[in-house]
């Protein structure tokens, strides 16, 4: 088992890609700690874990807030008495987030508190409990928009990436030699609900899917194998890296015949 005896806690562990990785994360050793805004969404994360034999806990965080960030890395301690993976996947990618000339300010404010201060957050009261632990793995989920730019109007949620992947890389220098690997996670396209509320039409898939070489999106499984690498110790020497999973769009952004 690639977590065994490790404690794991996920943001967004209610959503695609957290439910996944929460699933994985367990069925590979870990015990998880399951935190969401949507208590339903969290707590059947959880649920799933328990069935199949795994250990879970849940707790609810709006990662936007500093206080629930506290809280949840206490709990985690509390209940397990270590923690060991950080995973900051909570994100939003709101359905009126537009172009520079179209994205009110009200947007801007609510994108940049959840995926910019919530992740924040999470690495300042996590960073210590993974010091007390003796070190440990951050995984901050990005974007491969935070490296291309969006060929759908997305400005605030691509400026939040962008800020995510410059976190990670500052973070991964600071805490290197105290034995703590930070990375970010750059999901390509994936169908999820997220992704839903901009993707929302057939014409907008469309542009996406032509940039993509293996003419596909991806799957919320196939990002949680990702993150699983980068908690493991087989990425023990991945620190401060913008891990693309994302069928090659970042590196071949081309149009197919």
């Amino acid at each position: 088992m690639r977590l065994k005896n490790k404690i794991a806690l996920i943001t967004g562990a209610g959503g695609a890609i957290g439910r996944e990785a929460a699933l994985l994360f367990a069925r590979e050793g870990a015990r998880v700690v399951v935190s969401d805004v949507i208590d339903k969404n969290g707590e059947e994360t959880v649920a799933m874990i328990r069935s199949a034999g795994g250990e879970a806990a849940f707790i609810h965080a709006d990662v936007s807030k500093e206080a629930d960030a506290a809280a949840m890395i206490a709990f985690a301690e509390k209940t397990y008495g270590a923690l060991h993976v950080l995973f900051n996947n909570a994100g939003i990618s709101h359905k009126d987030d537009d172009d520079i000339l179209a994205t009110s300010e009200s947007i801007w404010d609510l994108t940049l508190a959840i995926n910019v201060k919530g992740v924040a957050w999470g690495c300042k009261y996590g960073i210590p409990a993974l010091l007390r632990a003796g070190g440990g793995s951050i995984i901050n989920t990005a974007s491969f928009v935070a490296i291309l730019g969006a060929a759908t109007s997305q400005i605030a949620y691509t400026a939040s990436k962008g800020a995510v992947l410059s976190m990670t890389r500052e973070i991964a220098n600071e805490f290197a030699r105290k034995g703590i690997r930070a990375n970010a996670l750059c999901p390509g396209p994936v169908r999820s609900p997220l992704t839903d509320t901009f993707l929302n039409t057939e014409e907008r898939r469309q542009r996406r899917l032509v940039h993509i070489p293996m003419g596909r999106f991806g799957t919320a499984q196939e990002m949680a194998n990702g993150a699983l690498f980068l908690a493991s110790d087989e990425s023990s020497f991945v620190n401060g890296a913008t891990f693309t999973v994302d069928g090659g769009i970042t590196s071949a952004y081309v149009t197919p015949e």
